[in-house]
């Protein structure tokens, strides 16, 4: 049974640093291409970034203007995000997704989420 665990989320204030964690169980970790989602209150899921078994990375979304950093540690089994110079806009629960294949799928396509890992922002 495949298994997602985020970890890492907290209360933050304006232009400080996050690191999210999450650690994989019962996939191939190394052969997976993984990502990261968010939600915010009442809006959509929206797909952050994908990183595949090779360490390609797919932008879904430009919101963070080039202040988050997805990376893994196959030996870990473990994705990371580090979120740069937070702002409040960046509050959200946010989720990590497990691909199926070697390489980045359109955002639908991920059909395996961890519970998620709150992040909040204060100005």
């Amino acid at each position: 049974q495949v298994q997602l665990m985020e970890s890492g989320g907290g209360l933050v204030q304006a232009g400080e640093s996050l690191k999210l964690s999450c650690t994989t169980s019962g996939l191939t970790f190394a052969h997976t291409a993984m990502a990261w989602f968010r939600q915010a209150p009442g809006k959509g899921r929206e797909g952050l970034q994908c990183i595949s078994w090779n360490d390609g990375v797919d932008h879904y979304s430009h919101s963070d203007q080039g202040r988050f950093t997805i990376s893994r540690d196959n030996a870990k089994n473990t994705v990371y995000l580090q979120m740069d110079n937070l702002a409040p806009g960046d509050s959200a629960m946010y989720y990590c997704a497990a691909g199926t294949s070697y390489f980045c799928p359109a955002p639908s396509a991920f059909s395996t989420w961890g519970r998620g890992t709150q992040v909040t922002v204060s100005s």
